[in-house]
């Protein structure tokens, strides 16, 4: 995670999301490097605009935070679990008669 939060700070500072430039933020925290895993987040973040994936980035979470629209949320997602489970045992009793 933190390799993610480098990238992101990097890219909140206008700087180039870079190996070198995440390895000197990563080292600097004091958290061990693993080199494949820079690696592996540049190549993945490559040709990635990062302003636009963050625009349209669903915030979990932070719900609550606004004037209820986190209450509004949570009834439905109760809703449609207990949906599933019913259609799961619905079909389970196919099964035995």
């Amino acid at each position: 995670m933190e390799y993610v939060y480098a990238a992101l700070l990097l890219h909140k500072l206008g700087k180039p999301v870079n190996e070198e430039h995440l390895q000197k933020v990563i080292q600097s925290t004091g958290a061990n490097m693993d080199e494949s895993k820079v690696k592996s987040l540049v190549a993945s973040l490559k040709g990635v605009d990062i302003d636009a994936e963050l625009a349209n980035a669903v915030v979990v979470g932070t719900a609550s935070a606004s004037s209820g629209a986190g209450e509004s949320a949570k009834p439905t997602e109760e809703k449609h679990e207990e949906k599933k489970a019913e259609e799961s045992t619905a079909g389970l009793s196919a099964l035995f008669g």
